[in-house]
């Protein structure tokens, strides 16, 4: 009896097979409908796998198949470097392949027609990352009554390789960037299918974190992507502030041909017959978007004030404690003025002015965030307001998740970790359950409950209006770069002036992040 209870539970709780199969690219997919009533389609192929031949070329059409496909598992994730836990203390480790060019879409339950659709880009440094991460599952927003996607591409070397011969190959005499063009391959998918869902093709929004929100900012850009996406929301990361900006090509084949003499072979069919493994594991520099006057043709601070990026609004921001250029440990007002003195020879003494009234740690702490993805977000939001017609809305999150007691990561120490890079994506995507989903790590209490409310209630109104709105706080302003507000992200949410924002320029003169009246909007 015992155990003829326990196998009905499971059943019970087990996703179901969904009784009618859709028709997209490629032929007839099955999915599958979660206990909580979401209809999921997981691992859904939107190009043909990226193998052999077709190793560092744009995606090609999906192949088609006979019957019908059962989309309802996860796609292995794009070969990369396997994560320690010192990269992934969450989840563990996944299933890794080069034939990973898949999606996963999730739906409400019920009649659909025309519901915003949320596509969602994994950041990882170009490197590393997961479309099926449970800290990205597209489960709880598609609950609320949208349309969620997330999106694979190829990483490292095998997403972002550049060649003298592959640039030959290509037809447009550039190479690289494959994993931005594997992004747009699925958004045209997305476009072409998504209504099969009950999703708006009209209404998509793209979102990113890290170098999800730098891809999100060069979709922006690109004129391949023009037309796919209605509005896009980045998170720490833009090709702005000329930190991550585009290689230039003869750079990134030079480097190319570094790899190439570091794995052994001489040509591009010798690569092609590695094991991608081993092109993984390789350590020759690489930076990883190209400018290649195809996918990317120019840099950001040139394509906005050309006005040719897509006018759409834009929802930015970053967490208060993040940075890729961190100081050492700041005690005193003397161990900042020297650190800044050194870093920032031109401009210490009126960066050491802005910042002066915080106390040494916190106010190096923030001159090192806002001198790396404070600026970046900062001037995207002000090229948007400047030279488009459509609205830019900046934030800042400010929670320091409630770890549990006796909690450690081998990466940051959750005593000065502060509101980490990445700290605010369970919020905006309403998975804080999945931070304990293997150990509790933490405690939540109500106050992050409120804030994951506001959160994924802004994003869900910014998906289906352009302009978001949370409770207690209504409609966010939108940037107005001669008086530049922002929201402050806490439990006890508020909008205030944009910290720091006219400084920023001093870290990087060739910034267009000033105060300056906007251009007049129709």
């Amino acid at each position: 009896m015992i155990r003829r209870l326990a196998i009905a539970l499971a059943l019970a709780a087990a996703p179901a097979a969904q009784a009618k199969p859709l028709a997209v690219d490629g032929g007839a997919i099955e999915g599958i409908t979660l206990p909580s009533g979401v209809d999921a389609w997981l691992g859904v192929p939107f190009a043909a796998p990226p193998l052999r031949d077709l190793r560092w070329k744009p995606p090609q059409p999906v192949v088609p198949w006979r019957g019908t496909y059962h989309a309802d598992r996860f796609a292995p994730e794009c070969l990369q470097p396997l994560r320690g836990s010192r990269q992934n203390h969450y989840f563990g480790n996944e299933a890794t392949s080069e034939d990973c060019l898949y999606l996963d879409v999730w739906a409400p339950r019920g009649t659909r027609a025309k519901l915003p659709v949320v596509v969602w880009i994994y950041g990882g440094g170009f490197n590393i990352g997961s479309a099926s991460m449970a800290n990205y599952s597209g489960e709880p927003l598609a609950r609320a009554g949208v349309i969620r996607v997330n999106i694979a591409y190829r990483v490292g070397p095998l997403g972002f390789l550049s060649l003298p011969e592959l640039s030959r190959e290509s037809g447009y005499g550039a190479s690289g960037n494959y994993g931005l063009m594997d992004q747009i391959a699925a958004l045209k998918w997305i476009r072409r299918n998504i209504a099969k869902f009950g999703g708006d093709p009209a209404n998509v929004t793209i979102v990113g974190q890290s170098a999800g929100s730098m891809s999100v900012e060069l979709l922006q850009q690109s004129p391949l992507a023009k037309g796919l996406f209605a509005r896009a929301v980045g998170m720490s990361g833009s090709a702005f502030g000329g930190m991550l900006g585009p290689a230039p090509l003869e750079r990134a084949e030079a480097q190319g041909l570094a790899l190439e003499k570091e794995l052994g072979v001489s040509s591009l069919a010798g690569l092609r017959t590695l094991p991608g493994d081993v092109v993984t594991a390789a350590k020759s520099p690489r930076s990883p978007v190209v400018l290649d006057h195809h996918v990317v043709t120019g840099t950001a601070e040139e394509v906005f004030a050309a006005h040719r990026q897509a006018d759409v609004p834009v929802l930015v921001g970053y967490t208060r404690d993040e940075s890729f250029r961190p100081f050492g440990p700041i005690a005193t007002r003397d161990e900042l003025a020297a650190a800044v003195r050194e870093r920032f020879p031109e401009h210490a003494e009126a960066i050491l002015s802005d910042y002066a009234g915080e106390d040494p740690a916190r106010a190096a702490r923030d001159i090192a965030r806002d001198s790396t993805v404070g600026l970046q977000m900062a001037e995207w939001a002000a090229a948007q307001a400047r030279n488009g017609k459509a609205p830019a809305y900046g934030y800042v999150f400010t929670r320091r998740q409630p770890y549990a007691p006796g909690v450690t990561f081998s990466d940051h120490d959750p005593a000065t970790a502060g509101a980490y890079h990445a700290g605010d994506v369970p919020y905006w995507l309403r998975t804080r359950p999945s931070l304990n989903l293997f150990r509790q790590t933490r405690i939540w209490e109500p106050g992050d409950a409120a804030l994951e409310r506001a959160m994924s209630t802004a994003l869900l109104s910014f998906a289906r209006t352009g302009v978001p709105v949370s409770q207690g706080l209504g409609r966010w302003p939108a940037l107005d770069p001669s008086a530049p507000r922002l929201v402050w992200l806490a439990p006890e949410s508020k909008v205030i002036a944009w910290p720091h924002f006219a400084a920023m320029r001093l870290f990087d003169p060739a910034a267009e992040v000033v105060v300056q009246p906007a251009r007049p909007r129709d």
